[in-house]
């Protein structure tokens, strides 16, 4: 689905659930990215859920952020909030491990929804939009340690080259991540019982193609996939997880 079609879904929800912060969202800075086209996107994460009755703001503020070139916004739906009475259609335990994995990282002695990682260091509540600009807008400003390049593979797929600008500081791990860019869903139970609620960039397959030293530059193969509405990514993370160091879509 179209960019503007996703406006028209989540602008009103974005617009009443932040209202109050004082952010304007249809507003949302971009003046440099003339300037730097070829910069990588800065990665947000958003660990929600469908059944958690705080998170449909939060999801309505990632389809605001998916509006901008200079931003990857991937929906990493839990399964913990099942047991309330609705099971999330994206929920995957393999989410849940992972943000439980980023708690044990930052030092945090929970794990809640809605939260939000940026860059891969970033922890920030989803409610807080201003904060998480401000974190959008200081990642952004990082220069990456690492080119990466996205290229049409004969024959279908694409071919990932990666070379490093400097010396990494610890192997980096290269992830493929698939998504729908555009659903729909009727709860019928739980907290958002009667809602039908729309997600954007819901992460179906999170599949890592290998790890990677740095030293001398390297290639990953992404096989065409058959006929789907996803669409896909690749990330250069630090182990841990830690910081994400580059990105690039694949479409």
């Amino acid at each position: 689905m179209q960019r503007s079609a996703r406006a028209t879904f989540f602008g009103l929800w974005a617009a009443v659930a932040f209202a109050a912060c004082g952010v304007p969202l249809a507003a949302v800075a971009q003046a440099d990215a003339a300037a730097q086209p070829a910069r990588a996107p800065v990665v947000v994460e958003l660990f929600t859920s469908q059944g958690c009755v705080l998170c449909p703001p939060v999801d309505a503020f990632l389809a605001e952020l998916a509006l901008r070139d200079d931003i990857l916004p991937l929906a990493l739906h839990v399964d913990y909030w099942d047991y309330i009475g609705w099971k999330d259609v994206f929920a995957q335990p393999a989410f849940t491990q992972r943000q439980k994995r980023y708690s044990k990282v930052m030092g945090n002695r929970m794990i809640y929804t809605p939260q939000m990682i940026v860059g891969g260091v970033s922890e920030i509540a989803g409610n807080k939009p201003d904060q998480v600009l401000a974190a959008i807008a200081e990642h952004k400003a990082r220069p990456s340690p690492v080119r990466i390049e996205v290229l049409q593979a004969q024959g279908g797929g694409h071919v990932i080259r990666l070379r490093a600008m400097r010396g990494l500081d610890r192997p980096v791990r290269v992830v493929l991540v698939r998504f729908e860019p555009m659903s729909e869903v009727m709860i019928k139970r739980g907290e958002n019982a009667g809602h039908t609620l729309q997600y954007v960039n819901a992460v179906t397959d999170w599949l890592v193609l290998g790890t990677w030293d740095g030293a001398a530059p390297a290639q990953f193969d992404v096989p065409q996939e058959g006929p789907s509405t996803r669409r896909g990514a690749v990330l250069v993370q630090e182990e841990g997880p830690g910081a994400v160091l580059t990105a690039a879509r694949l479409d």
